[in-house]
């Protein structure tokens, strides 16, 4: 995915309209907020201390372009980055912020489970006197906001200050094996009930409709979370997921799940479903499993490199997904303002074009790049629709700080045919109970 691109030099000159400077941020969990600096030369030589987990090939390529892009602007400012896979750096942000040499910017999850926690601790600056500055509410729909916004003492996700800024964009869809659908005479989905149609389709002529591999219990919220969005609604699920009302109880979280269990029931799944690991699930798919799998862009590169031009991708108008990791300045850092500037430079308008660029998706689109092959413009396009029409609704396992188990091993129970749509509900509703009443 990866294409030849400009110096440092030549993406810091494109870069420079978008990235100035900005200050920091009130009650005894949130900082008290104070005026926006916007002259990082004047901040003299500075070491900023970035946390990341982008260690994953275009992922990587992408940080260390904008980094030296960034130093090369603001040649006063050095960035010592320290990279972390996804898991190590869940397991020690926390104590590296708690301690008194945090790092400036790091990568918070969102959810409750990292970024609310953070947040209540104190121990991340509200963007709010920055975004004055840099304008990201401007630039970001609604709804990608609320995805990095804590509420007062992180008692609710899903509003309140903006805690975080994401570069590169995430969707949940549902990729296909064009020659297998050629061969069973049907045409690509376009619809929900193309895909539906499809499955039952596949399944009546002899090919299994879904690879699919659960071992995780992620991967069936995720699945679960592309039908239910289309029983319940994006704004049901939002309220749902933020904890602004309703239950996993009510009738169109529930109709999901039946539908979960008559999927499994009709045989649209492998049959060693809940045995295969999640990142088997493309290599398979790769190999023939399944007419379709249901998965994020984040295999989109893996599958263009295995299948070429056979693999296509479909997202219907509303689906899982958000933003990767954002960066947040932390409430110790010594250089909020170089923080601000540098959190500015890494999403400005050309930092999107170095996402293309490096073969990722850019959470806003590009003003320049364009993606290289069928599925990549496949996934782009998919994300651009979403994002202007505001169809995207957040990942399940934010909900509680426990939901990923919670909820994910009934939906393993019930793909096994072992409980009940109504019984699943029943224990996801239990954990979300029990976390709102604390």
């Amino acid at each position: 995915m990866s294409r030849p691109a400009g110096t440092a030099l030549g993406l810091a000159a494109l870069i420079l309209a978008a990235a100035c400077a900005p200050g920091s941020g009130g009650d005894s969990s949130k900082p008290t907020p104070r005026p926006a600096g916007t002259d990082v030369a004047k901040a003299g030589n500075v070491t900023l201390t970035v946390w990341d987990q982008e260690v994953q090939g275009g992922q990587r390529k992408q940080i260390e372009k904008l980094n030296a892009a960034f130093q090369a602007r603001y040649p006063n400012v050095k960035v010592k980055r320290v990279s972390r896979s996804f898991t190590d750096l869940q397991k020690t942000l926390r104590l590296a912020l708690s301690g008194n040499e945090p790092p400036d910017v790091v990568q918070a999850n969102q959810g409750h489970a990292a970024m609310a926690q953070f947040v209540k601790g104190g121990m991340l600056l509200p963007l709010g006197p920055y975004d004055k500055a840099y304008g990201w509410t401007k630039r970001y729909p609604k709804g990608l906001l609320d995805l990095n916004s804590v509420t007062s003492g992180g008692r609710a996700i899903g509003s309140g200050d903006l805690y975080g800024v994401s570069l590169n964009g995430e969707v949940v869809g549902v990729y296909y094996n064009k020659d297998k659908l050629a061969r069973l005479g049907l045409r690509p989905p376009k619809t929900w009930a193309d895909l539906e149609a499809g499955l039952a389709a596949a399944k009546g002529r002899g090919e299994q409709p879904l690879a699919f591999g659960n071992l995780e219990k992620l991967p069936a919220m995720q699945l679960y979370g592309l039908i239910q969005d289309q029983t319940a609604g994006k704004d049901a699920v939002r309220s749902l997921v933020f904890g602004r009302g309703g239950a996993w109880t009510d009738a169109p979280h529930v109709q999901a799940a039946r539908t979960l269990a008559d999927w499994s029931r009709k045989g649209y799944f492998n049959k060693d479903a809940n045995a295969v690991k999640w990142d088997d699930t493309p290599v398979n798919f790769a190999k023939g499993q399944g007419v379709f799998m249901v998965g994020g862009n984040w295999w989109a590169a893996d599958l263009r490199d295995r299948l070429g031009d056979k693999v296509g991708f479909f997202a219907p108008p509303v689906t899982m997904g958000g933003e990767s990791l954002p960066f947040s300045i932390t409430a110790k850092s010594k250089h909020p303002d170089v923080a601000a500037a540098y959190i500015a430079f890494i999403t400005s308008p050309a930092a999107m074009d170095a996402s293309v660029e490096t073969g990722n998706l850019p959470a806003l689109s590009p003003p320049s790049r364009r993606p290289d092959g069928a599925l990549m413009t496949d996934v782009a396009s998919a994300w651009t629709a979403l994002s202007r029409a505001d169809g995207i609704t957040p990942y399940l396992d934010y909900a509680t700080p426990n939901f990923a188990d919670a909820f994910g091993g009934p939906l393993q129970e019930l793909i096994a045919g072992r409980t009940t749509p109504e019984e699943a509900m029943k224990e996801a509703q239990r954990d979300y109970a029990g976390f709102l009443k604390k």
